[in-house]
């Protein structure tokens, strides 16, 4: 997800974003036929290609020049369209994805006999919900399909949203966000990163940090002692 806009360099105004600014969709076109029909040439060169019936004839080199020639002639189109249910169905969609295992526990049903029973929803009928067997080792196959490979991350934060600015960032731009924008900001105060302010969730109060703690503090401090039981 990307924001559509961002803090001014002396941090004083939010930049709002051209409304089109996300991915120019005639220029995507033309960058994903470069990149797909560069990748299909250099599987052809290195022999991971079949071709079986009808395109046998593309094995030849030339054959296969000439076809990938004619790919390039032709305007490519890629699937680019606001959510049809905006955007918190979209983050609700992936919310699935990013914060949940692949199967949650109470849609398995039973384990018998080496056997996995789990209820899933069949979309093609009303999203009707229904039950399926699988082998516990066709099942662990399929579970195992949702983990990212060594090195890979669900999120990976950016910009006004890393790890190491998030916290006096964040609550600036909100609060640039909730103020009218004037066309000419003020430059005669500005805002210290220590002065910045952090608004509470529940009441949106100002909020006092009182001690900044690193991660190896974290884990370094013990939790609080329990007084002593008396008999």
């Amino acid at each position: 997800m990307v924001p559509a806009g961002g803090l001014s360099l002396d941090r004083h105004h939010w930049i709002q974003s051209r409304s089109d600014f996300f991915l120019p969709v005639e220029v995507l076109k033309r960058v994903f036929r470069g990149k797909f029909l560069d990748a299909l040439q250099q599987h052809f060169h290195q022999g991971e290609l079949s071709f079986h019936g009808t395109l046998k004839p593309l094995a030849h080199p030339k054959a296969f020049a000439a076809w990938r020639r004619t790919l390039f002639r032709h305007h490519w189109h890629v699937y680019s369209k606001p959510p049809f249910g905006g955007a918190e169905q979209a983050l609700r969609y992936l919310g699935h994805y990013t914060h949940r295992v692949a199967i949650s526990n109470h849609r398995l049903v039973t384990l018998v006999d080496q056997t996995v029973t789990f209820r899933w929803r069949d979309s093609a009928h009303n999203n009707q919900q229904k039950l399926m067997s699988l082998s516990l080792d066709e099942f662990l196959r399929r579970f195992l399909l949702h983990l990212l490979p060594k090195g890979f991350v669900r999120i990976r934060h950016f910009g006004i949203f890393a790890n190491r600015r998030r916290a006096t960032v964040l609550p600036l731009c909100l609060q640039l966000l909730a103020t009218p924008s004037s066309p000419n900001p003020p430059k005669t105060s500005k805002l210290q990163p220590g002065n910045l302010p952090w608004l509470c969730p529940q009441c949106a109060g100002p909020m006092i940090i009182v001690e900044r703690l690193t991660t190896a503090q974290l884990q370094l401090r013990s939790p609080p002692s329990l007084p002593a039981a008396t008999t």
